[in-house]
């Protein structure tokens, strides 16, 4: 196969890719049922997340991405350590995979839901009003919280965590790893 061929490939999978799935106007996706089995995801050697089923998106289905993952160099310093999704305010919430909620209420005047997952990534999603409490037990799907106004662009920031410091990129546990195929004539 000609590199060129290659390349022109490659190109339109991912912008396929990226429309289908940063398209505001992308059809909804139905929600798991309650029961539907949910694969764990596990860690790397190099301590980055390697997940084996992809996270569900907050709001149900595909949305915009309003503002992108920009961690900064050192972790004292200013950076967007998560994304914002254009959903409007009043949409419910739902939990990208099973956990328990860590927190559900104010930090620093802004109502949060923070969810722990057994993979050791915690969730964050704000502003919310949150429809559960801290110690609950949730279920990928499950209803978390419905989106306030107040955030830029009236979005939902969601962040996601390892530890205290190492702050993944949501984007990657949402869309899940890239896989490039060989190309059959």
């Amino acid at each position: 196969m000609s590199g060129y061929r290659m390349l022109s490939s490659i190109l339109g999978a991912s912008l396929a890719l990226g429309a289908s799935v940063l398209s505001p106007a992308a059809a909804p996706l139905p929600l798991p049922p309650a029961s539907a089995p949910v694969a764990e995801a596990s860690v790397s050697t190099s301590g980055r997340l390697a997940p084996t089923q992809r996270w569900l998106w907050p709001s149900g289905h595909p949305v915009a991405v309003v503002r992108g993952f920009a961690p900064p160099a050192k972790r004292w310093l200013a950076g967007h350590r998560g994304v914002d999704l254009a959903i409007p305010p009043g949409t419910t919430l739902y939990a990208p995979a099973d956990g328990t909620i860590a927190h559900a209420g104010e930090v620093a005047g802004t109502s949060v839901v923070s969810i722990d997952h057994a993979d050791g990534v915690r969730s964050t999603f704000q502003p919310v009003r949150p429809l559960v409490s801290a110690g609950d037990v949730v279920r990928r799907g499950a209803p978390i919280g419905t989106l306030l106004s107040g955030h830029d662009a009236d979005a939902l920031h969601l962040g996601a965590r390892r530890g205290r410091d190492t702050y993944l990129n949501p984007l990657r546990l949402l869309m899940g790893p890239i896989v490039l195929k060989p190309w059959e004539n």
